[in-house]
């Protein structure tokens, strides 16, 4: 049988049922223990009935078997698929990251390439029914993977991207966008954003008036992102055999640093925002929901979507019921049917309070 497990961490709580269990029984030990040194192994079965010892340790094994099953439920044990249908509701993003070369420069840790990979992996982990598209630019563009809301596959896709993946060097950011702004599914106006990720660097493509057609056009906003050092910037590395070198040009190391001021116009022009992430670490998550998620959503399609299903429900039931079996157990009084020792003693007190009883006597009145 297909099985599949919610969340396996949960199965660290048995330690607790067997510390429970572990406990029981050393209280009853010690209890046994303390009984022994007042009273002789004959008295013990007064004392301490069989009927009564059973009835803890039922009691015992109702508690623990009741945890045992409560820790079952919290591991979301899932068998049986089933088709639903579930409605989906967001809006539709579509990156834009730039792999030029300058994008190999190491300011940022590895380099700004990776660091924005990153940036956008982390992006889609907050995202939850949102369409995410993806495309490259450099001196040309191309939309590398279209709007999909299959979050994996679109990250699995986004780590084989690099300069391999366009055929002309360069940066032209306003052909990126006009590329960009005819990636969306959705027709209607608003509810679609474009997040860029770049240096900034642009041979001459006009991206303002680029972004601010496909505002004007479709109402889409535009969140720039701009990484690189902005006032020193950095050295492109390029491929050698045994060591490091950089690109020159007219006989000269080339330092690439970040143009901030035309990607806050941009996000200025859009109703947008412009992120200056530089060679920082950022808190992506924290950009999704300040910015892009305010973004007004859509309802798409209904998605038919074949899931697990949910099955805690047949631990935790169990697991109540065992608990109202131990409540009913040990409030419920305990009747001894009493020993023929017993009864006699109580015949024996009564004949001696029926022996202690005055009598009366009547005595003749005597004249006076």
């Amino acid at each position: 049988m297909d099985v599949q497990y919610g969340n396996l961490s949960q199965l660290a709580w048995l330690w607790l049922v067997g510390a429970c269990l572990l406990i029981a029984l050393g209280a009853a030990l010690m209890q046994r223990r303390a009984l022994t040194r007042f009273a002789t192994v004959n008295l013990l079965r007064q004392v301490m009935p069989k009927r009564n010892n059973l009835r803890r340790s039922l009691s015992t094994l109702l508690v623990t078997g009741a945890l045992a099953l409560m820790v079952a439920a919290l591991v979301d044990i899932r068998w049986g698929k089933v088709w639903r249908e579930v409605p989906q509701k967001g809006i539709e993003v579509v990156f834009l990251l730039d792999v030029s070369r300058s994008m190999l420069a190491e300011d940022a840790a590895p380099n700004r390439l990776e660091r924005a990979k990153q940036q956008i992996k982390d992006m889609v982990d907050e995202m939850t029914g949102d369409r995410v598209g993806l495309v490259v630019f450099a001196g040309e563009s191309k939309q590398q993977i279209p709007l999909t809301t299959h979050y994996d596959d679109f990250k699995q896709a986004l780590d084989e991207v690099g300069p391999q993946n366009v055929r002309r060097g360069g940066s032209r950011l306003g052909d990126a966008i006009e590329t960009a702004s005819h990636a969306f599914l959705s027709k209607s106006n608003s509810r679609k954003a474009i997040v860029i990720f770049t240096d900034g660097e642009d041979q001459e493509s006009k991206p303002l008036e680029a972004a601010r057609r496909a505002h004007e056009a479709t109402g889409t906003r535009i969140f720039a992102v701009g990484l690189g050092d902005i006032a020193q910037g950095a050295r492109v590395p390029v491929a050698a055999d045994n060591h490091k070198e950089f690109i020159k040009h007219d006989g000269q190391t080339v330092w690439s640093k970040q143009n901030g001021d035309i990607l806050r116009e941009i996000a200025d022009a859009t109703d947008g925002a412009y992120i200056p992430a530089g060679t920082k670490q950022v808190d992506m998550a924290n950009v999704y929901h300040t910015y892009v998620e305010r973004v007004e959503q859509a309802n798409f399609e209904t998605a038919h979507v074949n899931q697990y299903e949910a099955r805690f429900q047949w631990f935790l039931a169990p697991a109540l019921v065992l608990l109202l079996l131990e409540i009913a157990m040990t409030t419920w009084p305990a009747r001894r049917p009493a020993s023929a020792s017993s009864l006699e003693a109580r015949k024996s007190r009564g004949a001696t309070s029926l022996d202690r009883t005055p009598t009366r006597t009547s005595e003749p009145a005597t004249a006076a």
